[in-house]
């Protein structure tokens, strides 16, 4: 099971559930959800909990989006070329999906960091859907928790194979 952590602007868009888990099983946990603008376009910016793994998709049919959640996150870590074994562990954790609202500010903290960042990776007016999974991309370069010491600061591309890989296993 996972759960799918929505700002409250967001919460009102997607189906209630009833599930009254405390926590993901999965390797990169909880999922957090906000709804971002930018260039007047309306964008979900998704994080993972664990890893802070990014993800920048449109803001279309909100309502299915804990259906599509497995398959997105399927999606990214794919980009990140993640081991085929390792992604099908991880999105087979992911059902079902249940949405709560957001309750780890220090992950609320980080999407909003990026948020901040996405405009500065979108030249305006020149940038279409085919582009968002490239910021995504570059914002899992960006140190979080930096003001943490050395050994704490976490780089989302270096630490959600490490993340699957505790996991899942070598098997």
């Amino acid at each position: 099971m996972v759960i799918l952590r929505a700002t409250q602007k967001l919460r009102g868009l997607l189906p209630p559930t009833t599930n009254a888990v405390a926590e993901s099983d999965t390797a990169l946990g909880d999922w957090y959800v906000n709804r971002i603008v930018v260039d007047r376009r309306p964008l979900l910016l998704m994080v993972s909990a664990r890893g802070l793994l990014p993800i920048l998709i449109p803001a279309r049919d909100v309502r299915e989006l804990p259906g599509r959640l497995g398959q997105l996150v399927a999606t990214c870590l794919r980009q990140h070329r993640v081991a085929d074994r390792l992604i099908a562990a991880e999105t087979a954790a992911m059902s079902p999906v249940a949405v709560a609202p957001t309750r780890d500010r220090s992950v609320v903290g980080i999407m909003v960091d990026f948020a901040h960042a996405v405009p500065f990776h979108l030249e305006a007016g020149a940038w279409n859907d085919a582009t968002l999974p490239f910021v995504a991309l570059q914002l899992a370069e960006t140190p979080c928790h930096t003001s943490r010491p050395f050994d704490q600061v976490v780089f989302p591309v270096k630490a959600v194979p490490s993340l699957l890989q505790q996991k899942w296993g070598a098997g």
